[in-house]
C-alpha cells in the first residue's frame, strides 16, 4: 500500500502556494512535499511539470520554500526583510531560465529547459515571490489569523481583510473553537434541569 501524503493547499499565487507545502508551523507541522516525487507532484499541479527531482534538489526548494516564507512574513508585518532569504530568492530567480509562453487559448504558461527543469521551476517561484513581496500585483500580504498555522497569503480580496490562509481548514477549525468555547455547558451527570 502506498504511502498516504497529506493534500495540497493550492491557491491561486504561486509563490504562497508554495510556502503552504509546510502548515500548521506553530503546531504540529505538516509537511506536504516530505519526498522529491512528491515535490514534483506538486510542480506538476501548479503548472511546472518536471520529470524528476533529486534530493539536494528537494533540500533547495525547501530552503526557497522558507526563504520565501520569511521574506513575506516580514513584508505582511512591515519588518526589514531579512538578508539571508532575499538572497536566496535572488539566487533561484537568477538560476532559472524558464520562458513564458502564450498558449493558444490565451493562457500564460512556462517552459522550462530539457535538464535543468526542477531549477527553473524554483526560478518562476522565485521570480513570482519577487513580485509579491515587492507590491507588484494588487493586494496584501498577511498572515493567517490561527495561532498554529500563521502561514503567508496573498489578499486579494476587495476589502483586503482576509484573516484565513484558507477559509475551508484555518478559518473553520477557529469559528468551530470559538463557538465550543461559548456554548453553555450542559448539565452535568446528577443534575435535575426544571
Amino acid at each position: 500500500m502506498p504511502d498516504r501524503f497529506p493534500d495540497f493547499r493550492l491557491g491561486t499565487v504561486l509563490a504562497t502556494s508554495f510556502t503552504a507545502t509546510l502548515t500548521e508551523r506553530r503546531g504540529d507541522a505538516v509537511e506536504r512535499i516530505p519526498t522529491p516525487a512528491r515535490l514534483v507532484d506538486w510542480l506538476a499541479v501548479s503548472g511546472l511539470a518536471v520529470e524528476s527531482c533529486t534530493p539536494a534538489q528537494l533540500d533547495r526548494a525547501r530552503e526557497l520554500r522558507e526563504a520565501i516564507h520569511a521574506a513575506a512574513t516580514a513584508a505582511a508585518l512591515d519588518d526589514p526583510l531579512p538578508a539571508s532569504a532575499v538572497a536566496v530568492i535572488n539566487d533561484r530567480s537568477t538560476q532559472g531560465r524558464a520562458s513564458a509562453v502564450l498558449t493558444p487559448e490565451g493562457d500564460r504558461r512556462w517552459r522550462l529547459s530539457q535538464g535543468s527543469a526542477l531549477e527553473d521551476a524554483l526560478g518562476v517561484i522565485a521570480a513570482d515571490a519577487i513580485s509579491v513581496v515587492s507590491g507588484e500585483r494588487d493586494g496584501r500580504l498577511a498572515l493567517c489569523a490561527s495561532p498554529t498555522c500563521r502561514a503567508a497569503f496573498f489578499d486579494t480580496s476587495r476589502s483586503r481583510t482576509r484573516r484565513w490562509c484558507d477559509m475551508n481548514t484555518c478559518g473553520n477549525r477557529e469559528k468551530k473553537a470559538r463557538f465550543r468555547a461559548a456554548r453553555p455547558a450542559g448539565p452535568g451527570p446528577g443534575t435535575r434541569s426544571s
